[in-house]
């Protein structure tokens, strides 16, 4: 009797334990969190993105950390990879990468069905040039695929003063040759797409120097001066700090080129407008 009642409590116990393995949820398989993570913060995330020289990148392989690297594109656009060698992965996308990455694992035998994942860790191989009159020129990466010509500017330190209204970007669009001029204060105040453009890797940016006006004689602070927009003779002699004493604004004399280069005087109006390359004399007072 004892042994039956051994044997029905065993069975009852075997019973509870089956039931829980079977009640337990099935846990899908899923990669770690390594391979599912988005790139960094500031790095592009358009899987249109293209791989160029000197961007560092993570490949990972699901369940095969030791196939896992972190690599930098060489010059010649080429990666050198465990089992399978020199990859070339310049000019492709993040997909067109792993794809890549993957067929070599698959092709050689080393792993059944690679799952590969390709992560950008740091942008180099597209640059945009900065140049002229900004605070940091020089060149400067495309930390995003999106990155606009205002974006550009402020990683360059703005303008100068002397900087000029005006910036030029010129590079190359679907094999051709591409020039923009962009209004900046339009720029800044409109936020319009067609002035703040997307830029391209090897694109250029160029900020000339503004165009000046030259005031001499009797004034505070004689000397070149930014030619405003809208700029009067009133307030060219304002910002050379006014007339002396001794100067009379009734006797001011403007040397201006004429449409054949010549230098020609006039006696200007003040609510006349400054020209680019004026040069206003303000004469003595005849009492």
């Amino acid at each position: 009797m004892r042994c039956l009642l051994n044997r029905l409590l065993l069975s009852l116990c075997l019973s509870v334990v089956a039931l829980s393995a079977y009640a337990q949820p099935t846990q899908p398989t899923q990669p770690p969190a390594a391979m599912t993570a988005a790139p960094g913060a500031g790095l592009p995330t358009s899987m249109d993105y293209r791989l160029g020289p000197g961007d560092a990148i993570g490949v990972l392989v699901f369940q095969n950390p030791d196939l896992s690297i972190d690599a930098r594109v060489s010059e010649s656009g080429v990666i050198s990879y465990p089992l399978i060698g020199a990859v070339q992965l310049g000019g492709l996308t993040l997909p067109e990468a792993e794809k890549k990455i993957a067929e070599g694992l698959r092709n050689g035998g080393f792993v059944r069905q690679p799952q590969v994942n390709i992560v950008l860790r740091q942008v180099r191989g597209h640059q945009v040039a900065v140049l002229g009159q900004v605070n940091r020129p020089g060149r400067f990466a495309l930390e995003t695929f999106n990155t606009r010509v205002s974006d550009m500017l402020a990683a360059a330190g703005g303008v100068t003063p002397m900087g000029d209204d005006l910036l030029v970007v010129t590079g190359v669009r679907e094999g051709k040759t591409f020039r923009k001029v962009i209004d900046i204060p339009a720029l800044f105040a409109t936020q319009s797409s067609q002035q703040d453009i997307t830029l391209a890797a090897g694109d250029t940016l160029f900020v000339n120097k503004a165009p000046v006006f030259y005031i001499y004689g009797e004034a505070q602070k004689p000397g070149p001066y930014r030619v405003e927009r809208g700029m009067t003779v009133m307030q060219a002699l304002a910002a050379g700090g006014g007339i002396t004493p001794r100067g009379s604004q009734n006797r001011l004399v403007l040397h201006r080129k004429d449409i054949h280069g010549q230098v020609v005087e006039a006696k200007p109006a003040l609510n006349d407008l400054v020209r680019p390359d004026d040069v206003i004399f303000v004469r003595e007072s005849l009492f």
